[in-house]
């Protein structure tokens, strides 16, 4: 009987460390990455942290959230860093742009 109660045991301590590691999943800070805004290209983080530090008018650039890179250009991400979330369990690893 004794053995059964450690294999429940274990099973729930289990389950407790696959939950704390999604719930740490889901409040990690998404990718960012400095981007001119019109035209998507990626830029020197140096382009974003002149001015208020996410986009001032002296840098140009502005930080922009998850997505890729292919080619130069961000794609599949968001300068609204509220609008992407990073992947997780349950969690979309992307948001609108």
């Amino acid at each position: 009987m004794g053995r059964r109660r450690l294999r429940s045991g274990t099973v729930l301590l289990g389950g407790v460390g696959l939950l704390a590691a999604s719930l740490a999943a889901c409040g990690s800070e998404p990718d960012k990455r400095c981007a001119d805004p019109v035209s998507r290209e990626l830029l020197p983080d140096s382009r974003c942290r002149s001015g208020s530090g996410s986009g001032g008018s002296g840098g140009g650039g502005k930080y922009y959230y998850g997505g890729t890179v292919s080619d130069g250009k961000v794609s599949g991400g968001s300068f609204d860093k509220s609008a992407v979330t990073r992947g997780g369990f349950g969690k979309s690893g992307s948001g609108g742009g």
